[in-house]
């Protein structure tokens, strides 16, 4: 990494929230992954613009971290730098049936506070991981909840570094998709608009699909949740179990024995074994079901 690049983050950023050769297993919900050239988390919106300007003046290569729920980045590491929103940026606003949010709150703070604010609608997402900024970018959901139920407006840096404001119908969301994903587009916040509840009612729905996650899925090992998209007209965790697939490991990696849809790190996996048992997966559902999965998971760096 240059020196240039170097001494501009360090007069944006303070430098306890820089680091260099920063291991991405640290960072990763799957808890594998080698180190980024820079790890850089920023506390606002300036920050953000200024960075991503220079970035992409000078042509430095960049990602945007959210909570790192749904990403797979290469044992090589990744040779540009990552750039996460976190708690710096994870104000939450109640006001009214309307929820202001920044796009490093966690999902499940922002459940908690719509609850105890008697807002009901956010129940789907009490148990997702994930920060709002992914989850808006990828529409995320459970439980027949998506994001697009809820979501109001979303502001986004566009490349040019201006702020703009994106209405719910402008975000084209799809199944684990929005019109971000294809775009240089970064959220920095969001509106969610949701309705007065019985907040008795709200606690009970989120403390039944958090017992529902608890007694189907594999939240004891490390994984990045579902790890492929449903196929239409099917259930990828059925394929991959009727492919005789349960168990099957690669290294450390393997298809849990709790839930066929989810990939976990049971013991020191790396990510090219994750990587590898992924693709081993895709070709065996692809053999017996004629189905092409495709991977919810994102990839970083080299593999």
């Amino acid at each position: 990494m240059n020196q240039a690049l170097k001494e501009y983050m360090a007069s944006i950023v303070p430098a306890e929230n820089i680091k260099f050769d920063e291991p991405m297993c640290n960072h990763t919900s799957f808890r594998t992954g080698g180190p980024a050239a820079a790890f850089v988390t920023i506390n606002n919106v300036t920050q953000l613009q200024k960075l991503l300007s220079y970035f992409r003046i000078t042509g430095n290569g960049f990602f945007i971290l959210g909570n790192g729920t749904n990403l797979l980045v290469s044992d090589k590491g990744y040779d540009g730098t990552v750039i996460q929103i976190g708690n710096g940026m994870s104000r939450i606003h109640v006001e009214e049936e309307r929820i202001y949010v920044e796009a490093g709150a966690l999902l499940s703070q922002i459940a908690k506070q719509a609850m105890e604010a008697s807002l009901t609608g956010m129940e789907f997402a009490s148990g997702i991981p994930g920060s709002v900024g992914g989850a808006v970018v990828m529409n995320a959901g459970a439980y027949g909840g998506e994001m697009k139920h809820i979501v109001e407006s979303v502001t986004v840096l566009n490349g040019q570094g201006e702020l703009m404001e994106l209405d719910c119908d402008t975000m084209e969301f799809g199944y684990r998709t929005s019109v971000i994903k294809n775009r240089p587009f970064v959220v920095t916040e969001a509106v969610l608009k949701l309705k007065k509840g019985e907040k008795d009612q709200i606690k009970a729905a989120m403390e039944d699909f958090g017992a529902r996650r608890r007694s189907k899925q594999p939240l004891e090992y490390p994984s990045a949740g579902s790890t492929f998209k449903r196929p239409e007209g099917y259930f990828a965790g059925k394929l991959i179990m009727d492919s005789g697939l349960r168990g099957y490991r690669i290294g450390g990696a393997q298809v849990s024995e709790k839930h066929c849809g989810f990939i976990v790190n049971a013991g020191n996996a790396t990510s090219e074994d994750i990587a590898e048992l992924m693709a081993e997966v895709q070709e065996q559902v692809k053999s017996k079901f004629g189905v092409k999965l495709e991977p919810e998971v994102v990839k970083l760096g080299n593999f």
